[in-house]
């Protein structure tokens, strides 16, 4: 064996030591949750409430950051060129994660090749919700009132090409309806302009919207779950009132940039997982209607590929346009 082999393997070598060493003193330092949306959304909740018992346990900082802009996308391209050393994390949804790449033109990340998965957190469904001042009690009477008067209600939008945007549009679609898309820069803003009759129609999240139902700012006409949720019983779903096979939701993951040590995700992920599993966390979620849907790396890695496609036939078929 020549010296410039014994050189490359024992240069191989040390890297391979020095980034064990670095994953096992892993965190030494604060780490920051970049959430790619204005505060008070879904994943703004659930980046609080994940990285406030990350905080208690490993006694370093977990700080929350939001980065909104472009439905997501300039806090995950944030992320995605950060360095890999396990302190830079994306909350993300199934916006950035899915979606994007079918009505993004420029995407300046790939979800895919870019991030590297650590764990799924919760899955949250959607309400259809309208304002109080809206004259419909079901989706029945909604879709007539709609048909009745084309374009008459605005339906607040996230962000363009998210996921409620999307929801929209497959049941405009199915219902043979139209209404005017008000595009936000986050569904908290949304949500707020729903609250003072701006909008009358949205889905969103239910983790960021229930608390509104339940406060009487907004009314809940059905839920995007395949079957009824637990925590809100009494709201039909949108399958069983009159669109068969209707499902959508919103999904809140953390990703890492795609060279993180292995060893790093699999700490995160381990210790998360067992976060999500306390029932303090499984209360709290379920309480503001969203369930934990924790996987493993690869199990999620998969989730976001099926997704990718799935949104991407939706995309297509819509004929939607979102520059």
């Amino acid at each position: 064996m020549n010296k410039l082999v014994k050189a490359l393997i024992g240069g191989a070598a040390l890297a391979a030591a020095s980034t064990l060493a670095a994953a096992q003193a892993w965190p030494s330092k604060p780490i920051k949750f970049i959430v790619p949306y204005p505060p008070g959304g879904t994943s703004d909740i659930l980046a609080r409430a994940v990285g406030q018992k990350l905080q208690e346990k490993w006694g370093q900082p977990v700080v929350v950051e939001n980065k909104p802009g472009a439905t997501g996308n300039i806090g995950a391209d944030f992320v995605a060129k950060s360095p890999p050393d396990g302190y830079t994390m994306l909350v993300a949804d199934i916006g950035s994660l899915a979606i994007a790449p079918s009505v993004v033109k420029e995407l300046p990340f790939e979800p895919v090749k870019d991030f590297a998965p650590v764990v799924m957190v919760a899955y949250s469904p959607h309400l259809l919700v309208v304002h109080p001042s809206v004259p419909a009690k079901d989706v029945k009477e909604l879709i007539a009132l709609a048909k009745a008067k084309p374009d008459s209600l605005n339906f607040a939008v996230s962000g363009l090409g998210g996921a409620n945007h999307l929801a929209g549009i497959e049941f405009e679609q199915r219902a043979k309806i139209k209404w005017s898309y008000i595009p936000y820069k986050g569904g908290s803003q949304a949500l707020t302009d729903m609250v003072g009759g701006q909008a009358q129609v949205m889905f969103n999240g239910m983790l960021a919207t229930y608390p509104f139902v339940k406060d009487g700012k907004l009314k809940a006409l059905a839920i995007s779950s395949a079957k009824r949720f637990p925590a809100v019983p009494d709201i039909p779903t949108v399958a069983e009132s009159g669109m068969p096979g209707f499902e959508t939701g919103s999904y809140q993951g953390i990703v890492a940039p795609a060279a993180t040590p292995p060893e790093i995700v699999n700490k995160l992920h381990a210790t998360i997982t067992q976060i999500l599993g306390t029932a303090e966390m499984k209360d709290r979620l379920d309480k503001a209607g969203a369930e934990v849907r924790a996987m493993t790396p690869e199990q999620f890695g998969a989730f976001i590929r099926a997704e990718k496609d799935r949104w991407a036939k939706v995309v297509k078929e819509s004929g939607a346009k979102f520059d």
